[in-house]
């Protein structure tokens, strides 16, 4: 363990160990970054227009600038037609059925043909926002998308009816509907050439596509990895003769070639509700109840909004603009439109978010205020009101607001977070050294029911610098309030400036447009710190398929690594990401520096590993951002881990770690679901001494927060992490044991956790080991960094 000299900073001999060692299994991670991400740079991604990216600034049928499903494995989907010039009439009603009837899935709809002009599909990418054509020999090349995980073949002929979501969460073999064959008895059945068809690429080689040419050959090249499904998924028009009504739990109808319904049968008028004009389609969608897929909602909505702009529809886009985090757009939108009405207050609640999230204060207060006159949005309105206080540094104003919107409703659980915070910040004065003689720390500080990791990571940051850890010794700046003059004034009159740690570098969360990132501070705020500034441990935390404006943030990024004496990432993966957005001259200047809570053995005094372990395995999951989690696979997900934790439960005490109330979802879900209940203990209401002790009492934690992995891995605890973003996967490559997480998509999810665990359990003291043994490899590289940090702020 490293001593503690009179300066306050761990100081240990150098361990001569190279600056920038590559780690363990770093290669693996180049391999699947250059894989996913091959281009993406400064120029690259969203357009600084529209947030969206081009067809042209990427090749068609590539991932996203973004998508980093080779590291979390997450699930890539598509649905697929062949048609040639005479059948696309009929796939536009195809995409106005699957919109109208499925209005919150959008996926990549690949659009075969044999060779047709560009202009042939300019009516179908009217109707959907992410139609890729694809010249093809003809519809077996359904077989040969490779680039996704699941296809689902349709045909010009069909009419979506109903939900479709059984057959997107499929994940095995080739599902089809056996087909009665005409003429050759009940018994008799084929898959059709031209069926739907569900398609697990990782189950069906290329030789699939040559059965196609014949009725029986598909059925047979399928073998064992044909799956049947339900005849309503792909129910034939011809079924309905002498006029019978279309069932009502048909969900796929089809018109196979040469086929003519009579014009007034159920069949043919199923089909016609979907034969519409465009201005038609956009407002029918538009105006459908319930959630919406923000991408399909925005692209029938936009064209919409500029023929004849009402308020309702100005709000939808806003909405989807500020979940997008195109907070300009938003405002740009909704503004003109709502203009100074009071009878809108939930527009004015939009438009006040958005505005702050520009930093737009004064403006974003006084719609906020308007929001607040109605009792229904109040509540709401006064929480904003508190937090754009607090972020500003008027804690008065921020306590008064929280009292208002108690006064409207005493249950609102913002207004009483708001509250409580102010009354804890207005507390007794606590003793504080010479300004001279502290560090100040600019981090995320969480506090009441928050998350706890978020509540341990600042200590651990700390303690790396001083064995004191509290606020005689640390001033605190909170990570999301503005930095004014003042601030400055207080950051400069302290020996050095820490920020970190935690994933800062995200987008959302609380925006601002000082930085575009959690740091809330202007260029020129940045360019007057005057004392050693030191990035330590800052993640770089966007999610798979999470865009963003990069341009402001690239620039507050170059301003923030030039004018650091010292900047280190927590992985890996966050330094590469971070590098390709600098010039190439301070490319270099980005370091690795892990996380301080996966080297806790070391930094807390006296610690002591202990003689005997309990035998708990201890789970957590997070629901944050769960679309962008768990994309169609959730009830797969929640599945697999019931069969795992039924085979846990023989061998082990299995409990639940929640590091904040909304992680106990899962627990809610697994008992409704599955019948299995686990006992809870809340995280978020320990102090940090006990949310290490109960991590490092544990035999094994399997986590899906980041901090559930790196808490108990730096507690010397085996650890397996259940992978929904790319952070958990980035740390494991750093530390060589990419085989210590599973992605939350895993076809075997549950048998592989099962066997991992108890691959752990059988040999407790070996991966104990293991973990000892990655983690001294973790503190030689931190002390390296704190040597170059103590010449830094001595």
């Amino acid at each position: 363990m490293g001593q503690r000299h009179h300066d306050g900073l761990h100081h240990a001999p150098a361990a001569g160990l190279p600056r920038r060692q590559p780690p363990p299994g770093s290669h693996r991670l180049r391999a699947a970054r250059s894989a996913a991400a091959e281009g993406e740079g400064v120029g690259h991604g969203p357009c600084d227009e529209c947030g969206r990216e081009h067809d042209e600034d990427r090749p068609a049928m590539t991932p996203s600038a973004d998508d980093r499903r080779t590291v979390t494995g997450k699930r890539r989907l598509a649905f697929a037609v062949y048609t040639d010039g005479d059948r696309l009439p009929g796939l536009a009603v195809l995409l106005r059925s699957l919109a109208l009837t499925n209005p919150g899935v959008c996926e990549d709809f690949v659009v075969l043909h044999p060779g047709l002009p560009d202009t042939a599909f300019d009516e179908a990418r009217r109707l959907h926002p992410r139609v890729l054509p694809r010249r093809a020999d003809g519809r077996g090349d359904v077989f040969r998308l490779r680039e996704y995980d699941t296809v689902i073949a349709l045909d010009p002929g069909m009419v979506v009816l109903g939900d479709i979501a059984e057959l997107l969460r499929m994940r095995d073999g080739v599902g089809a509907v056996p087909q009665l064959i005409p003429g050759q008895g009940t018994e008799a059945r084929a898959v059709l050439p031209d069926g739907l068809l569900v398609i697990q690429n990782a189950d069906v080689d290329d030789d699939v596509a040559g059965a196609t040419a014949d009725d029986n050959g598909l059925a047979q090249a399928l073998g064992s990895v044909l799956v049947p499904i339900g005849s309503r998924h792909d129910f034939l028009a011809q079924r309905l003769y002498d006029g019978i009504p279309v069932p009502e739990n048909i969900t796929v109808l089809r018109f196979p070639d040469g086929f003519e319904e009579p014009g007034g049968s159920p069949a043919a008028e199923a089909r016609r509700r979907f034969e519409l004009d465009d201005e038609t389609f956009r407002a029918a969608y538009c105006a459908l109840p319930g959630a919406k897929h923000p991408e399909l909602l925005l692209h029938c909505a936009v064209p919409l909004l500029e023929r004849r702009a009402t308020l309702d529809l100005a709000r939808s886009v806003a909405d989807v603009y500020r979940q997008q985090g195109r907070y300009d757009e938003a405002v740009d939108v909704l503004g003109p439109v709502l203009g100074d009405r009071v009878d809108a207050p939930r527009c004015h609640e939009t438009l006040g978010v958005c505005l702050m999230a520009l930093s737009r204060y004064d403006e974003a207060e006084t719609h906020l205020l308007l929001a607040a006159s109605a009792p229904a949005v109040a509540p709401r309105a006064f929480a904003q009101l508190a937090r754009l206080s607090w972020l500003l540094g008027r804690l008065d104003a921020a306590h008064a607001y929280a009292r208002e919107g108690l006064d409207a409703d005493p249950t609102d659980a913002g207004c009483r977070n708001w509250y409580v915070r102010e009354r804890q910040d207005a507390g007794e004065p606590v003793e504080q050294a010479a300004p001279a003689e502290q560090f100040a720390h600019v981090a995320l500080f969480a506090e009441g029911d928050e998350n706890a990791g978020d509540k341990v990571l600042p200590e651990a940051v700390r303690m790396c610098f001083d064995s004191d850890t509290g606020p005689r010794r640390w001033y605190q700046q909170p990570v999301h309030r503005l930095v004014d003059d003042a601030a400055v004034e207080q950051l400069n009159a302290r020996r050095g400036v820490i920020v970190g740690g935690g994933g800062l570098f995200l987008p959302d969360t609380s925006p601002n447009g000082n930085s575009h990132w959690q740091w809330n501070i202007p260029d020129a705020a940045l360019n007057r710190i005057t004392a050693p500034l030191a990035v330590f441990a800052v993640g770089y935390n966007v999610f798979d398929g999470q865009l963003y404006r990069r341009q402001r943030f690239a620039e507050s990024l170059r301003a923030l690594v030039e004018r650091s004496a010292f900047f280190g990432l927590r992985n890996h993966g966050s330094v590469e990401r971070v590098r390709e957005l600098l010039p190439a001259e301070l490319r270099e200047r980005v370091r690795y520096q892990p996380c301080p809570t996966t080297v806790a053995r070391q930094l807390v005094m006296g610690w002591e590993d202990p003689a005997e372990r309990a035998d708990t395995v201890l789970v957590n999951c997070a629901y944050d951002r769960a679309g962008l989690r768990f994309g169609h696979d959730y009830g797969h997900f929640l599945a697999e881990m019931a069969d795992a934790l039924r085979s846990l439960r023989e061998r082990a005490d299995v409990r639940y770690a929640a590091h904040m109330p909304a992680d106990e979802k899962f627990v809610h879900d697994l008992r409704r679901e599955h019948g299995i209940s686990l006992p809870v203990d809340p995280l978020y209401v320990m102090t940090n001494d006990e949310i290490r002790g109960l991590y490092r009492r544990a035999k094994l934690v399997m986590g899906m927060r980041g901090h559930a992995g790196m808490i108990p891995f730096g507690c010397g605890t085996p650890i397996i992490s259940l992978v929904s973003h790319p952070k958990l996967a980035y740390f494991l490559l750093d530390i060589g044991r990419p085989e210590w997480g599973l992605s939350v998509h895993d076809r075997a999810l549950g048998r592989r956790l099962a066997e991992r665990a108890a691959g752990v359990l059988d040999d407790h003291a070996a991966s104990v080991a293991d973990v000892h043994d990655r983690q001294d490899f973790l503190w030689k590289i931190t002390r390296t960094n704190l040597d170059d940090l103590r010449e830094i702020l001595a």
